[in-house]
């Protein structure tokens, strides 16, 4: 019996396609919604590189991200970015070796883990804070950048982040993580 249902919902499917145009051809539209207009699309368009490309005009200094942060991110971070109840953002031990790939406890912070402060920029801009996405500012979030860099001692408190000196940043596992150099299909190299 259960045989035969597997190989009537298959032939329904298939004829499904058939009427379709089969599974090549564009979906049917379903009589709602439009195109996106380019204005749109681009308004959409905020992806960060590592190397800087898509950061936006603005600036922002560690002083200022501090301030940032307490209205915007301590509520689920804590006041100092290693309590909770979201993700650590703070730390930097262990500062030898890359344990994280065996032992899986151990706490991935911004300091410890990340492998461009860019990426900083672009998730913070996107996605935080998690009540209003994407409601920060330009400088708010180069502010917030700063404080948090500061924060895991890689920038000094008086460093100032924009989209020249951020770019310019190594991070401290930067060189622990491989560059994906694969073309085409499934090859890996």
């Amino acid at each position: 019996m259960r045989r035969a249902s597997v190989i009537l919902i298959l032939t329904a499917l298939g004829a499904c396609a058939k009427q379709q145009g089969g599974p090549s051809s564009t979906p049917p539209r379903f009589g709602f919604g439009r195109p996106a207009t380019p204005e749109e699309i681009q308004a959409w368009d905020i992806a960060v590189s590592p190397d800087g490309r898509g950061l936006p005009p603005g600036r922002g200094t560690a002083r200022q991200g501090m301030t940032v942060y307490q209205h915007q991110c301590a509520g689920c971070h804590g006041a100092s970015g290693t309590e909770g109840p979201a993700e650590r953002l703070v730390g930097r031990a262990p500062r030898t070796g890359f344990p994280f790939g065996r032992d899986p406890s151990l706490g991935r912070t911004i300091g410890n883990y990340w492998p461009y402060a860019t990426t900083l920029y672009d998730y913070i801009h996107r996605a935080m804070p998690l009540n209003a996405p994407g409601s920060l500012q330009p400088d708010e979030v180069y502010s917030l950048v700063a404080y948090l860099l500061w924060r895991n001692e890689i920038v000094a408190d008086t460093a100032v982040i924009d989209a020249q000196s951020l770019p310019r940043i190594v991070m401290p596992a930067h060189a622990r993580f491989v560059l994906d150099n694969r073309r085409g299909g499934r090859e890996i190299r």
